[in-house]
């Protein structure tokens, strides 16, 4: 929210991304941007550019988005996202908001 009052909507994705994981890395979070996220076809593992924009604390993955609106294939984006990393939680944030409490979105894999 702190990120979002700061600097408002408008911008592009990658300022939001620069500024959250500097504004969670001083509260003492660890944080990592761009994570590359191969996918496993078969028994190889391919690099087909798919990259999480943000990775909290090793489980949290945080997709941004600067959109209209969500949409279900960014939702679907997220749940691909957690499926393929095998984590459990993801935010999606879309700061084209004028409140970020209406862009927030919170997905749960279930990882069976």
């Amino acid at each position: 929210m702190k990120v979002h009052t700061a600097l408002g909507p408008g911008l592009l994705e990658s300022a939001y991304e620069k500024c959250l994981a500097f504004e969670l890395s001083q509260q003492g979070m660890t944080v990592r941007s761009q994570v590359e996220l191969p996918i496993t076809y078969g028994e190889v593992t391919l690099d087909a550019g798919y990259r999480l924009d943000l990775l909290v604390e090793e489980q949290v993955i945080v997709e941004l988005k600067t959109v209209e609106r969500i949409l279900p294939i960014h939702k679907a984006q997220l749940l691909s996202y957690l499926k393929l990393s095998n984590q459990r939680v993801g935010l999606l944030l879309n700061f084209h908001t004028e409140h970020l409490r209406d862009g927030i979105t919170r997905m749960v894999h279930d990882r069976k």
